[in-house]
């Protein structure tokens, strides 16, 4: 997927300027595809220039002239031929994973620093699904009620959720084994 195929899906859901895209990848694309908005608006430039979204100017009070992007009929087929296309399994990249695996040559103070680095990844993701469960509650309050776009929308937010809870399982299991290989030592009575 390029950034170029995420801008067209949003634009398609709803016409934009690049600040209010921005914000929307930050809010809610940003779950499964990121860029800065810097990236966004170089994008839209070439996109322009490819005839795949056109912009119009539009006034505001007291402010200056929004450039609204709306996608055209050649940014339509192009999204349509990629939606047809085959999508190729991602290579992971999983930094922790391999910290993990090195524990094994580490001694206990290496291991009881990465079970404080495996408590602040855990919190992080923690706080990614807390996120998720309220922009689920607002945004998705009656399911049955959905259309086509909005269910669309929230399988891929209950793909993030439920990714946010495997991950949250797995390094609950990481912390446990971790500390089973380094047991708090137990203090003697002092008689």
């Amino acid at each position: 997927m390029s950034l170029e195929h995420a801008i067209l899906v949003s634009l398609l859901e709803q016409p934009a300027s690049g600040y209010e895209l921005a914000r929307r990848f930050d809010r809610s694309i940003g779950r499964f595809w990121t860029a800065t908005h810097q990236q966004i608006y170089r994008v839209l430039k070439r996109m322009e220039s490819d005839e795949w979204i056109t912009a119009e100017e539009v006034g505001q009070a007291g402010l200056p002239d929004k450039k609204l992007w709306s996608v055209t009929s050649t940014g339509r087929s192009a999204l349509v031929a990629w939606l047809r296309a085959p999508v190729q399994p991602e290579a992971v990249r999983h930094e922790l994973a391999v910290k993990i695996r090195g524990a094994a040559f580490t001694d206990a103070d290496g291991r009881t620093a990465l079970v404080a680095e495996v408590e602040r990844y855990r919190a992080g993701h923690a706080a990614t699904l807390a996120g998720y469960l309220a922009g689920e509650r607002r945004d998705f309050p009656d399911p049955a009620a959905l259309d086509v776009r909005e269910s669309l929308q929230h399988i891929v937010l209950r793909g993030g959720i439920a990714y946010e809870r495997m991950v949250l399982a797995w390094l609950d299991d990481v912390l446990a084994t971790l500390r089973n290989l380094n047991p708090t030592p137990v203090r003697k009575a002092s008689s």
